[in-house]
């Protein structure tokens, strides 16, 4: 079996195994505590030694645990970024949403690939929003997932001479906080659902920019956007269509104050669509989680003109999210 349709095999196993090793703090332990080997984990931990060690080698064998000659356990070096809580990069509560939210969705697939999608399911977001606990796990792994890779896109938008950015559908505002905390003249505003607007500042990362930080409650689909002069689409594109999009766009358009810009920021497909992998990935679960796709670059830049912006251009990122940005003048 070659490697690529082992791990494809394997990674219902996998994946959950990597979130409650997440959740049980063994990368905690070993970032802040030291490498150790099961027996010293264990009792650490708290936590059975049989059924931990046994999780340690699914882990060693991805690559994502390394093992020493003594027994000694610790994360692969280019892991930990992503695995220690206290880094930007920490993707926890995203791998939390993917093996509790998502993958129970993915039976979903079989009845879309015999009958199609259907036009009448509920809203992607009734989960989201059912009740204050879901819908703050929701938030975290948008920050999770979005704070880290937002410090590398902010810079690379460039916000000097930027007055006021608009965080349209910004959930707990990670580009808002990262562009900020890059330009100390720049003022944000997050616009998204009231009733996410008590979550919005409470990262430690924000306490720093808190007084330039404020948030708008509304929906982007009933109500004008606040207005600026750069405005920011962070991974909201792939959850529609291309009408809806442009839709959006177009209000976008109308807030923005020439000379102006609005920024896509999310995931691109390769030109060919043959990946990356974490696209192709995340455009499936678009489908079944949301209303959307993933695009290429070349496809943004069509939406961004269908809407009236001029000069657009693609500048990437060194990972997995990207940016398209679109002038007013």
């Amino acid at each position: 079996m070659s490697r690529a349709l082992e791990n494809a095999v394997y990674g219902l196993v996998s994946t959950p195994v990597l979130h409650t090793a997440v959740k049980h703090g063994v990368f905690a332990s070993l970032i802040e505590d030291g490498p150790d080997t099961a027996e010293g984990l264990a009792g650490r931990l708290g936590t059975d030694q049989d059924t931990l060690e046994r999780m340690l080698l699914v882990l060693t064998s991805l690559g994502v645990v390394e093992r020493a000659a003594g027994g000694e356990y610790s994360p692969a070096p280019d892991a930990v970024p992503f695995l220690d809580r206290r880094n930007s990069r920490y993707l926890g509560g995203f791998v939390e949403h993917l093996t509790l939210e998502t993958q129970g969705r993915l039976g979903r697939l079989d009845t879309y690939l015999a009958e199609g999608k259907p036009d009448t399911e509920a809203s992607p977001f009734d989960d989201v929003y059912r009740d204050a606990d879901s819908l703050r796990a929701f938030m975290r792994a948008m920050w999770d997932l979005s704070f880290g890779m937002s410090q590398e896109l902010a810079a690379l938008a460039g916000m000097a001479g930027t007055k006021r950015l608009v965080d349209v559908g910004g959930a707990t505002g990670p580009f808002a906080v990262a562009a900020l905390l890059t330009e100390p003249t720049l003022s944000a505003t997050v616009f998204d659902m009231p009733a996410v607007g008590h979550l919005v500042g409470e990262d430690a990362d924000a306490r720093p920019v808190a007084d330039r930080l404020d948030f708008v409650g509304g929906d982007f689909f009933a109500d004008e956007l606040p207005h600026g002069d750069c405005l920011a689409f962070g991974y909201i594109l792939s959850d529609w269509d291309d009408d809806t999009c442009v839709t959006l766009l177009e209000k976008a358009y109308r807030a923005c104050e020439a000379p102006g810009r609005v920024l896509i920021m999310d995931r691109l497909f390769d030109d060919d669509r043959s990946g990356p992998l974490a696209t192709a990935a995340m455009n499936l679960v678009m489908h079944i989680e949301m209303a959307g796709r993933h695009r290429t670059a070349a496809e943004f830049v069509a939406l961004l003109e269908r809407a009236g912006f001029g000069g657009c251009e693609v500048r990437r990122g060194s990972g997995e999210k990207h940016l398209v940005i679109g002038h007013k003048k």
